[in-house]
């Protein structure tokens, strides 16, 4: 069993600053992670579907009561915005994913063993992190479609002047750029800091930064994974978000994957 996991599920409520080694990885390890994040899928598929099916439920549920607007003008920037607590609601896959790593075996419940966690504090702390930048981006998407194309549509119609006006086109230029500035924001302080809060006894400034310095030593492989994480999310929304119950799965256990090549 992985030391620094005993310690983190032990009830210690210490965390310390520990500076783990970051490897240089490249291309072929992403895809070796996301190969290893399939086989974790396979293992296991009915469980992992559950999960893939819930989250992005809970996700729509959670915005729809906070803003309690109609829907339709955000279904984009909703779609969008899965990428920014995509991170946060694959916990329970990473976990899955380590105890396979441990014992060679994996089962639903172990999605679970986050909540036994020791670190789940820090956990929940970059968890609002994580939600506080996913609501800044919903804002700034209300204001964008405010100030554009909500200027001369219906709510009910807002698709229709889309691609057919300047303030359309307007709408879809700045809100890709500024989606962008928030994705890459939230994917370089996630990507290592999750699981590494599961894996590792540190707290969450810690893991934050190291994620960040993750990033920084390896943008052409982490970009790559990036891309392959916006491509697959993309894919698994366009049936009906259907799709994001194998889609997101496979995604969450090959980040645990990753993390493991990342850090030492």
């Amino acid at each position: 069993m992985n030391t620094a996991h005993a310690q983190n599920v032990s009830g210690s409520n210490e965390h310390s600053a520990d500076v783990s080694k970051i490897r240089h990885i490249e291309i072929s390890d992403v895809k070796a992670a996301l190969r290893a994040g399939y086989g974790d899928f396979l293992k296991r598929p009915s469980h992992a579907i559950f999960l893939g099916l819930l989250y992005p439920i809970l996700c729509f549920i959670l915005v729809a009561a906070v803003t309690g607007r109609d829907l339709l003008p955000l279904v984009y920037p909703l779609i969008a915005g899965f990428t920014l607590v995509g991170p946060f609601a694959a916990l329970g896959l990473y976990e899955m994913s380590r105890r396979r790593e441990e014992t060679g075996e994996i089962h639903w419940r172990d999605a679970f063993g986050v909540f036994r966690s020791a670190a789940f504090s820090q956990i929940l702390m970059l968890g609002l992190l994580i939600l506080l930048v996913f609501s800044l981006w919903i804002l700034a998407a209300v204001l964008i479609y405010s100030h554009t194309l909500g200027t001369i549509a219906s709510p009910a119609a807002p698709l229709a002047g889309m691609f057919s006006t300047t303030e359309g086109w307007m709408m879809v230029f700045v809100g890709n750029i500024v989606g962008a500035v928030f994705a890459v924001a939230s994917f370089t302080i996630s990507v290592v800091s999750f699981p590494m809060l599961l894996d590792k006894h540190v707290n969450a400034p810690t893991a934050l930064a190291t994620s960040i310095r993750a990033v920084i030593a390896n943008p052409k492989a982490l970009g790559y994974w990036g891309l392959i994480v916006v491509a697959g999310l993309f894919v698994g929304f366009l049936p009906m978000a259907v799709g994001l119950a194998v889609v997101f799965p496979i995604l969450g256990h090959a980040t645990w994957h990753l993390y493991r090549a990342l850090i030492a």
